[in-house]
């Protein structure tokens, strides 16, 4: 596989090494935690990336990527450089992999004898009768031994769990799933924040970088809301979305907190609900001498009173507060607020009016006007706020954990274990039962469970008649 240029091995080797993996692997825990604790966009309101960096850091971030890590273009090539690692080092070591996996050892020769930590030799009387017993016995532990013919000679082998041997290919595979998923949804994927009030609908997203993306359909909200705790500590937000597509509605959900709106691969997220600062309806009593009435009042739609007057919500703030003689907002919630109200008297040819602070008095009076007029009740206009995302790799992302997951159990569960039983000479030229075995891992725990095997054996053995049957099959096989 490499190349016939030393640098090309040079580079070769570097790329398939484990040690090379492992940095890379390093770098990206590194680098995928800083994107958790450096403020992220547009998850994050830029007024508290405003509030959290002063400018010169928060431009450094924003030249270097660190304020988007998952979208930078050299974290991209970082997971692709890490895929490449990957892919190098499977493709060296599979050709051995491959062919042990293929082709085992089926009948192992002196040498391979002597080193083999667990073995054991049993006497013997009869060779063909001792293969058979020791077949039993390995169809007796949920082996399937395989009856191997070399030589002229009779010999078993057997393997269990072999599949745990392509474990680390099956991991390998799942990474470069996870890795391809986290570059496609880098390139092709986008994040975005949209703001809607009920009744009003969009089809442009606004993304992190602040420009706009267009919707393959548009998004309305029909209504949004928060419920609460006895206490008054909120439950949950709440929003009811539709998609319409060429006019028409498409798909309706209800959505609140980790329960989104999926539609086209794109999700909606209930990130933020709050007040617009906007008054919906301003309900107000009315009294004029001894007769009181009650208007619910909008902005700017003035109502008929007695007399062929014009009452009008002319503006409100929610929460003001006077500064150098104006009324201000101060914030956007129902904390302090303040009402500007003008009357049209058909005497007058300009509306009369007064700033009215609920407050601080209990009516609003207009000079020279027979009204009294004191708030009863206010709605507050309230906006949902929608994390939208597109990420087109999600499913290789998931695809790659669920592999990830088989690969896993794979290699930490099971174990590929080999056995082998073969007639060999004693030492006192007498016929014996060799028996061998080969755990991948784990050797701690497989002595006790090859002695059990071979005393089985020895049991099997014990029981066989002194004398060889007839029928029994020979040792040594005619080539």
């Amino acid at each position: 596989m490499a190349s016939s240029f030393p640098a090309g091995r040079k580079i070769w080797r570097t790329l398939s090494s484990v040690k090379t993996g492992v940095i890379l692997l390093i770098v990206l825990g590194v680098v995928s935690a800083t994107g958790t604790f450096i403020l992220q966009r547009p998850l994050t309101d830029p007024d508290q990336m405003a509030r959290a960096y002063s400018p010169a850091v928060l431009r450094a971030l924003d030249r270097v990527g660190l304020t988007d890590v998952f979208h930078a273009w050299w974290f991209v090539c970082l997971m692709a450089l890490f895929g490449l690692a990957i892919i190098c080092a499977s493709i060296d070591r599979w050709p051995n992999v491959w062919r042990y996996f293929a082709r085992p050892y089926r009948v192992p020769d002196l040498h391979f004898r002597g080193a083999l930590p667990l073995q054991a030799t049993i006497s013997v009387r009869h060779g063909a009768t001792a293969i058979d017993a020791a077949e039993r016995v390995f169809r007796a532990r949920g082996l399937r031994p395989q009856r191997v013919i070399e030589h002229d000679q009779a010999s078993l082998f057997a393997e269990k769990h072999r599949t745990s041997v392509l474990a680390v290919y099956v991991v390998h595979a799942s990474l470069l799933l996870i890795l391809l998923g986290g570059i496609v949804d880098a390139v092709y994927g986008y994040k975005g924040f949209l703001m809607l009030t009920p009744g009003q609908q969009t089809s442009t997203l606004e993304l992190r970088d602040g420009s706009k993306h267009p919707l393959p359909f548009a998004i309305r909200c029909d209504a949004t809301g928060q419920e609460d705790y006895p206490d008054g500590t909120p439950k949950k937000w709440w929003s009811d979305l539709v998609v319409l597509e060429r006019g028409r509605e498409a798909q309706k959900k209800q959505i609140v907190v980790n329960d989104p709106l999926v539609t086209h691969g794109i999700r909606f997220y209930q990130a933020s609900y709050g007040s617009t600062g906007t008054v919906e309806t301003l309900t107000v009593s009315v009294a004029s001498g001894s007769d009181t009435k009650h208007y619910d009042l909008r902005p700017d739609q003035p109502v008929a009173l007695d007399n062929g007057a014009g009452l009008m919500l002319a503006d409100f703030i929610p929460d003001a507060v006077e500064r150098d003689g104006q009324v201000v907002m101060r914030s956007r919630e129902l904390v302090n607020p303040a009402i500007h109200l003008a009357i049209q008297t058909a005497k007058s040819s300009k509306p009369v009016d007064t700033w009215f602070f609920p407050a601080e008095q209990q009516f609003a009076a207009f000079a020279g006007l027979p009204y009294k007029i004191q708030a009863t009740d206010v709605s507050m206009q309230h906006f949902t706020g929608l994390q939208v995302s597109h990420e087109p790799g999600q499913w290789l992302v998931w695809g790659g954990c669920l592999l990830m997951a088989l690969g896993l159990a794979l290699a930490f569960y099971t174990v590929h274990q080999r056995y082998w039983a073969m007639l060999v000479p004693g030492r006192d030229g007498q016929l014996t039962l060799w028996v061998g075995a080969s755990p991948d891992k784990k050797r701690e725990h497989y002595p006790e469970r090859f002695r059990e095997l071979t005393d089985a054996m020895r049991q099997e053995l014990a029981a066989l008649p002194a004398s060889a049957p007839e029928e029994a099959k020979p040792f040594l096989v005619e080539a």
